[in-house]
């Protein structure tokens, strides 16, 4: 005579690999989505060629860290743009930015930013 087992309660199925799955597929979207948008700023590279040659006083605008200097004259943010509206004849003239003792693009940028609203649109990045 053969004796078979009662039959056992079907178990149910652990959840921790469905969480698990489920916290992985969060993280590899969070990683792979834009947050923010992007913004492209135009800004010609010195010696890209292309544009026209460079007419008038010199417009030479040093970003460092913690200050800006417009033709080797310290000059506050807000006084940058008044300054500059000696220097130039149209708002597209030709201002030279060079980024000084390792000013961060983000501080570039930001003066770039600030010229752009000013109605200045002849910007140039040099090294």
């Amino acid at each position: 005579m053969i004796l078979f087992d009662a039959p056992r309660r079907p178990r149910r199925p652990s959840l921790t690999p469905l969480i698990d799955v489920v916290f992985l597929l969060l993280v590899f979207f969070m990683l792979a989505s834009r947050f923010g948008t992007e913004v492209m700023l135009p800004m010609p590279l010195a010696g890209s060629g292309g544009g026209e040659a460079y007419a008038g006083p010199p417009r030479l605008v040093d970003i460092s860290p913690e200050a800006l200097r417009l033709n080797g004259v310290e000059t506050g943010e807000a006084a940058l743009a008044g300054a500059l509206a000696e220097l130039v004849e149209a708002p597209g003239d030709t201002i030279i930015l060079r980024g000084r003792d390792e000013a961060s693009l983000q501080r570039v940028v930001s003066v770039a930013e600030a010229l752009r609203a000013a109605g200045y649109t002849g910007l140039v990045l040099v090294e």
